[in-house]
């Protein structure tokens, strides 16, 4: 009988009078009654404490000491328990970094989606960032039309500053003759003198030969010792010209740029690209094998899903330690009577209270003698500029003080007047005591972060694409928008194969919330401003999504606060949890439950 149904033999747990009940296994049951007849008091306080208390008791001591043990339930004994899960109408945590996404596991699955398909972008510029094989790039090299003459170029200084005697150096030490200084090829036999103050940059010329069939080998090979000079980088620029003019010539019959390789005449013409030249009008080509942008330089490191967790320092925007928004004194808070007067206690953090310390109260008074203005007026009276200087500091102009203790001492001295919001910032960064930062907390207010705009992650993160957008933007969707957005996402075949389980995963995950209605929800809601039911239905998704079989599964009144249109819904989601092999318990006064119920407990 056991292995059918959940035997429950004398509960007297609260204000059970010893009942017996027989519950079964793999369906949905509903238990109702009036309040206060002990419905909870049988469901959470008998059943599922019972459930999570010979759980616990399984696990070892070790384990135990990491988890909380209930008490055991005042009842004779339970037959046939499941492992047990509640799902009560507990608000969401108060964790800042907790979201509708985090919870249900959705942004796990977004994280590992834009790392592995995401295109990166250089989040100065944003040209998009790819890595390129050196066979990439001999493709592409090899649509251009055939006889056009190009040169293979390693950039080694890029929009810089100074002289650069020394990467001159280092490229005739590599055994090239020849370099591309601000579009101009010049031989490095003769010294190059540049302006130390302009920018400048200067770009290796490893080969030059004209793009014809069979050349694929040679620009390989050209292309892989640009990048390996360059460390990373290759360009490849097209120019204007009639057959070269050879003075080293390798076994091809082609110039060669190198000394005993690849080196052309250090005194070229314009024709064979030796001199400035006539630019072609085929725009030169930028590659690169790592993530980093040819232009900016700014370097990425290999996507990982870990550079999306505002969680991580990896991903996370330093401003704001990835909560999205930063704390700072606020002067309206600080200041929030302005028909006060600074004598009345206008400046809030430093009026004097009771019998307290007068040391700021003084400190006030001495900035108004020494600038000439009254602590007696209003202070929204007071000339704007005084305002300013009372909440941000006088500058480096020294001010006298004189502080008269609570014994009579008096102490004269010559300051700078600090200001009261730097005061109060630096004593919030200094002090120890939770007290005193709690009170000081009292004058801050919270704002988007002015780096990620409230978006917790850092710009190289921001600037990951998937679909066109980052993930940040995809986080602040509603539930109904991201469905859509990842059902209509096309993507390359091979990014496609990639991603097809990653979007299952998150499809179905947003599904089962449409279906508990929470559409409107967007993802990057915090789960601390989630109401009771609404908090209730994401864990009821998330438990879903798990796919887990042979559960318990103890639901309090999971109806309440729904549209009727979405009661529906939640039944229907409900069902199929029941038809994975799980046995559900819903403590319920909805009668559309009721209907939908294989078994009632009346009490």
């Amino acid at each position: 009988m056991s292995k059918e149904a959940i035997i429950v033999r004398g509960a007297r747990q609260h204000n059970l009078k010893n009942i017996d009940v027989v519950i079964p296994r793999d369906k949905l049951v509903v238990i109702t009654g009036v309040s206060g007849s002990g419905k909870t008091s049988l469901a959470l306080d008998t059943i599922y404490a019972e459930g999570q208390r010979r759980y616990v008791e399984s696990l070892s001591a070790y384990a135990r000491q990491f988890l909380g043990q209930m008490d055991k339930p005042d009842v004779d004994y339970i037959e046939g328990l499941s492992p047990a899960i509640c799902i009560d109408q507990r608000a969401g945590g108060r964790n800042p970094r907790s979201t509708v996404a985090t919870v249900t596991e959705i942004y796990d699955y977004m994280r590992l989606l834009w790392a592995r398909v995401g295109l990166p972008h250089c989040p100065r510029c944003g040209r998009p960032i790819t890595q390129q094989t050196i066979e990439q790039m001999v493709d592409r090299v090899m649509t251009l039309p055939q006889g056009t003459r190009i040169l293979v170029l390693a950039p080694l200084v890029r929009g810089r500053k100074g002289e650069h005697q020394k990467v001159f150096e280092d490229i005739r030490k590599a055994g090239y003759v020849r370099a591309r200084v601000d579009g101009e090829v010049m031989g490095l036999d003769d010294p190059i003198e540049l302006d130390k103050y302009r920018r400048h940059t200067i770009e290796a010329v490893v080969d030059r030969f004209t793009v014809r069939p069979g050349a694929e080998v040679r620009l390989a090979d050209s292309l892989e010792t640009a990048v390996e000079f360059s460390g990373g980088l290759a360009v490849v620029a097209p120019v204007e010209g009639g057959a070269p003019r050879a003075s080293v010539a390798g076994e091809d019959g082609e110039a060669r740029d190198r000394a005993g390789d690849r080196a052309g005449g250090p005194h070229g013409t314009a024709q064979d690209g030796g001199g400035r030249g006539a630019r072609s009008p085929l725009d030169e080509i930028l590659f690169s094998q790592n993530y980093a942008c040819p232009e900016c330089g700014v370097s990425l490191e290999e996507l990982q899903p870990r550079m999306f967790s505002f969680n991580s320092p990896f991903g996370a925007c330093l401003a704001c330690d990835g909560l999205g928004v930063k704390m700072e004194f606020d002067p309206d808070l600080i200041i929030p009577d302005r028909r006060r007067s600074i004598d009345d206690g206008a400046v809030v953090p430093w009026a004097p209270r009771g019998s307290g310390s007068t040391y700021y109260a003084q400190k006030l008074q001495a900035l108004a003698d020494h600038f000439g203005f009254s602590t007696s007026v209003p202070i929204g009276e007071l000339d704007p500029r005084f305002i300013d200087m009372i909440l941000y500091g006088a500058g480096d102009e020294k001010i006298l003080f004189r502080y008269e203790n609570p014994f009579g001492r008096v102490r004269v001295y010559e300051t700078r007047f600090e200001g009261v919001i730097p005061n109060l910032e630096r004593r919030y960064r200094e002090t120890t005591s939770d007290t005193a930062r709690a009170e000081m907390e009292e004058f801050m207010s919270t704002s988007p972060c002015p780096a990620c705009r409230g978006a917790r992650l850092r710009p190289e993160s921001l600037a990951v694409t998937v679909g066109g957008k980052s993930i940040a933007e995809v986080a602040a969707m509603s539930v109904k928008e991201a469905l859509a957005f990842f059902r209509n996402l096309r993507l390359p075949v091979k990014e496609a194969m990639i991603s097809r389980q990653v979007l299952k995963e998150i499809s179905s995950r947003l599904g089962f919330l449409v279906d508990v209605g929470l559409d409107y929800l967007t993802l990057d809601r915090q789960a601390g401003t989630l109401s009771g039911g609404e908090a209730q239905r994401i864990r009821l998704a998330t438990q879903i999504g798990s796919g887990l079989v042979g559960v318990l599964y103890i639901l309090d009144e999971p109806s309440v606060g729904l549209h009727q249109r979405d009661n529906h819904r939640l039944l229907e989601t409900l069902k199929n949890l029941r038809d994975l092999g799980n046995t559900l318990i819903l403590v319920e006064h909805d009668e559309e439950a009721m209907w939908a119920a294989d078994h009632i407990i009346d009490i």
